[in-house]
């Protein structure tokens, strides 16, 4: 697996490479078994990405009855552990891999449950439009996901045709979004679009990630150099565009980068990025490391960095408003985690305790 240097010495097939296979990838090796990658997925079935070509696959029997919740199933950008049919364009997956990275969100519904929107990403492009859905506290969440994904964020403003001042946008995403990448594109003329071009690397993978009509469709159709997907016109009145992608689906760029192009969102409900908030408000983080008290709440206590920021105005009362919303947001979901976890637990044991009385009256 190692020359003497220490170097990695990979040793699938060459032509996983242009897929993304990557030495995490390769030291997850199981012998007896291929590796493919998820490209589409559609009702527990799923075209996968091998060596030589795209195949039709679904789980093997044992891997569905092991599957207990949706991150056990294989989602697009995965890779999985395949076994091809003899004499079909048919392979059976029996397992996932660990996975490199994963930009999750609570799926809709009151219920408490993971969806998951792309893996075993590189890179994602939070695409935001500068028309009527430019919206500050939403790209607020999207990058706290992001950088919880363990992916890097970049982001894509997309219809610059639209607004009268792009500067003073563009000024303000800064101001939320520290040194992260910020292009601004319109992608019908090909406006801006060489300088994101330039940066993509062969193998890499990024997730086209913002909310339905941002244009994320008619990005990955001027970075293909054609239409690869289908857009819709503006609406009338508000300025947002068709939707038009209804799935995820893994997409080899020309040059060799791969997109994963993902449904818009039209509401983005936290799943987790606790970890991630001192990252996503790296301005609220410094503050609070300056308050006179370790403990301090930010309210009323004496020398409150927090607070004195906000009289002071440098500190928005908004960005402060949002930071306590997604923090009360975190803290329900985990309470609600926690004790969905606990039921499940208990009826686990519930339904052993009944097989052993069952079995002990045979």
């Amino acid at each position: 697996m190692y020359n003497q240097g220490g170097s990695i010495q990979l040793k699938s097939n060459q032509h996983l490479y242009k897929y993304g296979f990557q030495p995490f990838f390769e030291l997850q090796h199981r012998e007896g078994f291929q590796a493919g990658r998820v490209a589409l997925e559609h009702k527990h079935m799923y075209r996968i990405y091998c060596e030589d070509g795209e195949w039709l696959g679904e789980l093997s029997g044992k891997s569905r009855y092991e599957a207990h919740h949706r991150e056990d199933y294989p989602a697009v950008g995965d890779w999985v552990w395949i076994t091809k049919q003899p004499g079909e364009q048919r392979v059976v997956i029996h397992g996932v891999m660990m996975r490199k990275s994963k930009f999750s969100r609570k799926a809709a519904g009151s219920s408490i449950e993971e969806q998951i929107v792309a893996t075993n990403i590189d890179r994602v492009f939070l695409v935001m439009a500068l028309n009527r859905d430019f919206n500050i506290r939403r790209l607020e969440r999207y990058l706290l996901l992001a950088y919880e994904s363990g992916a890097s964020p970049e982001i894509v403003l997309t219809k610059m045709d639209l607004c009268d001042d792009v500067a003073a946008r563009q000024s303000e995403v800064e101001t939320v979004a520290f040194g992260v990448p910020v292009y601004v594109v319109n992608s019908l003329a090909d406006a801006g679009v060489a300088s994101i071009l330039q940066t993509l690397v062969q193998g890499e993978t990024i997730a086209l990630l913002g909310s339905s009509g941002a244009g994320k469709s008619t990005l990955l159709n001027s970075l293909y150099g054609e239409e690869r997907q289908k857009t819709g016109a503006a609406r009338d009145g508000d300025d947002r565009g068709k939707h038009t992608t209804t799935h995820r689906e893994l997409v080899v760029l020309p040059g060799g980068a791969l997109i994963i192009d993902t449904p818009g969102m039209r509401e983005l409900q936290l799943w987790e990025g606790s970890e991630s908030m001192g990252e996503a408000f790296q301005d609220i983080d410094s503050l609070a490391a300056s308050c006179r008290f370790a403990d301090c709440g930010h309210n009323q206590e004496p020398g409150c960095a927090i607070q004195l920021a906000l009289s002071a105005g440098d500190l928005d009362s908004e960005r402060w408003s949002s930071f306590l919303k997604l923090q009360k947001e975190l803290a329900y979901i985990e309470r609600k985690a926690d004790a969905g976890a606990a039921r499940a637990e208990k009826d686990r044991w519930k339904k052993i305790h009944k097989q052993m009385r069952e079995g002990g009256n045979r």
